[in-house]
């Protein structure tokens, strides 16, 4: 029995665990890196494609599924387990990932052509999507499901998303058990439309995410008031409040709310205040929230349910599918609230209305999740004074919000809590994943000392036996050259020189990403940087 890393080690992105185990090969969870060149992880797996027999999936967010469509083009044609609302999110969500990235790579492609880079091909297309969906086995939370000899899983309600789930693994090999159990991403309490999430009380090992381990989110009375506030602020100084979102979960849970904050008529001054859903995949997904209800929505969505209400829906609600409905909302001029992917702006149609937006002081723009380290989401809250969207340069001038109250993740205390239910055996190790370096290898060293756990934060590459509980194969840990490693703004006694700090990281992420310019930007942006450093270096 063996268990590999394969992404969201020492990061938040790209979700695979390769798991070896009674003659079978299996991985939890398939996901996209966010924030770099996919293209660049395309063979980053190093496994064979074909070999592998069985996928389960913990949820359908893209960090976790969006390279299934790269495995079915690389020849994967075994069994892919997820939970009915899973499979029914991914059925949408891994077509318009395969749109995207045909998209990308023909915009790509005319850009390439001009500059003589050449084609760009597609990391895959919808075809690739088309095919590996028929692979999905809808699942129910609970039921104890026999995979093959020696494996049965299980799906357990984690609340971090609809159909999102913990999964339990028991293998049994040459009369030797163990049971594995994935946190999944784990869902903050008390959200909307969902439920919390549910424990478990034993395993022997446990593979667990630790997206907020070095932090406790902010308290917010009522996200409601928060969130009217700033829209107020905003229409009355006659600006749009763009929020970048997930298409899938975030935007549906914002609806929530602002349903309520229109009913209740919160925003003085402006009674039935537009609201536009700018993402054909939210608009799918919105459906989808209004399928699969039972068995998934929490006590008080049900209870709008009973009474006949749509809890996501409201008059002013407004929904953008064509490109030109998109277009169409950059020219209103009665201010509004625009809903867009996605959520950490490094695609799609949120571009667009930020580039119409970011330079007028009017605006705003508010974050409502967790924005990875290179993204455009990331930038603009670490303070980017200037931003360049497609190929133009914008100085930005609107405000930038962030509420934390509305996180689909747990925070310390929530992640904590969920590994205290551990209760009835103690795990022989606890893996921890899905963290950036520094909150990964933190949250290790506070769960050691406070439950004295085995914990390990392994790179990308690690092996270890689950047998004798050792590592086997140790890989050589990511570079990190290329980021200020440590520093944050928020640890300095000047915020001056942690937006300089920032700054930097930004500037290396820039340089990362002009790997593959032509020769003579490459030398250009070198003599910028020299010039600088004399400048500065003195």
């Amino acid at each position: 029995m063996f268990i590999s890393f394969l992404g969201a080690a020492h990061e938040v992105t790209g979700s695979c665990h390769y798991l070896e185990a009674c003659g079978k090969k299996m991985l939890i969870d398939c996901g996209m890196f966010q924030g770099r060149d996919e293209k660049q992880n395309e063979d980053s797996l190093g496994i064979n494609a074909g070999e592998i027999d069985y996928i389960f999936i913990t949820h359908a967010h893209i960090d976790h599924t969006g390279r299934l469509p790269l495995l079915s083009k690389l020849g994967f044609h075994g069994e892919i387990y997820a939970t009915s609302a899973s499979c029914d999110l991914c059925s949408i969500m891994l077509r318009d990932s395969a749109h995207i990235q045909e998209f990308e790579s023909e915009w790509k492609s005319r850009k390439g052509k001009r500059s003589g880079a050449g084609i760009t091909e597609p990391l895959y297309g919808m075809q690739d999507a088309e095919n590996v969906l028929k692979l999905f086995k809808p699942c129910i939370y609970d039921n104890l499901i026999s995979i093959a000899p020696g494996i049965t899983i299980r799906f357990v309600d984690v609340g971090h998303l609809l159909g999102s789930a913990s999964l339990e693994i028991y293998l049994e090999e040459n009369n030797e058990k163990r049971k594995i159990v994935f946190s999944g991403d784990i869902g903050n309490s008390n959200q909307p439309i969902i439920k919390d999430p549910e424990y478990i009380n034993d395993a022997d090992y446990i593979v667990m995410e630790s997206t907020y381990g070095d932090r406790e989110h902010e308290p917010v009375a009522d996200y409601r008031v928060s969130l009217a506030s700033i829209i107020k602020e905003t229409f009355d100084r006659g600006g749009n409040v763009v929020i970048p979102s997930f298409a899938v979960g975030r935007t549906q849970e914002l609806l929530y709310f602002l349903r309520d904050i229109e009913e209740k008529q919160m925003v003085e001054g402006h009674p039935n205040f537009p609201v536009y859903v700018d993402s054909p995949l939210a608009v799918e997904a919105i459906k989808i929230f209004g399928k699969d209800v039972y068995g998934y929505f929490d006590d008080e969505a049900m209870e709008l349910v009973r009474k006949g209400i749509n809890p996501i829906y409201f008059p002013s609600l407004k929904t953008s599918v064509t490109s030109d409905d998109s277009r169409a909302i950059n020219f209103l001029t009665e201010p509004a609230v625009i809903i867009s992917s996605s959520g950490m702006c490094e695609a799609g149609r949120i571009k667009h209305h930020l580039k119409h937006n970011l330079w007028r002081p009017e605006s705003t723009v508010v974050f409502v999740g967790f924005q990875a380290k290179g993204t455009l989401g990331r930038a603009l809250l670490e303070g980017a004074k200037k931003v360049k969207l497609f190929g133009e340069e914008i100085e930005v001038k609107a405000q930038i919000r962030e509420l934390h109250g509305i996180s689909g993740h747990a925070d310390q205390k929530g992640l904590l809590r969920w590994l205290e239910a551990f209760n009835q055996k103690k795990p022989e190790r606890v893996f921890i994943v899905h963290g950036e370096r520094e909150v990964g290898d933190g949250f290790a060293k506070l769960i050691a000392g406070k439950y004295g756990l085995v914990t390990a934060v392994p790179d990308r590459g690690d092996k270890y036996d689950l047998l004798q509980n050792v590592c086997v194969y140790k890989a050589e840990p990511a570079p990190v050259a290329e980021t200020l490693p440590g520093l944050k703004g928020t640890q300095f006694g000047s915020p001056v020189f942690g937006r300089l700090v920032a700054a930097g990281n930004r500037l290396m992420e820039v340089i990362r990403r002009s790997e593959h310019g032509a020769n003579k930007d490459l030398d250009a942006f070198t003599r910028q940087i020299d010039s600088l450093s004399e400048k500065w270096g003195r």
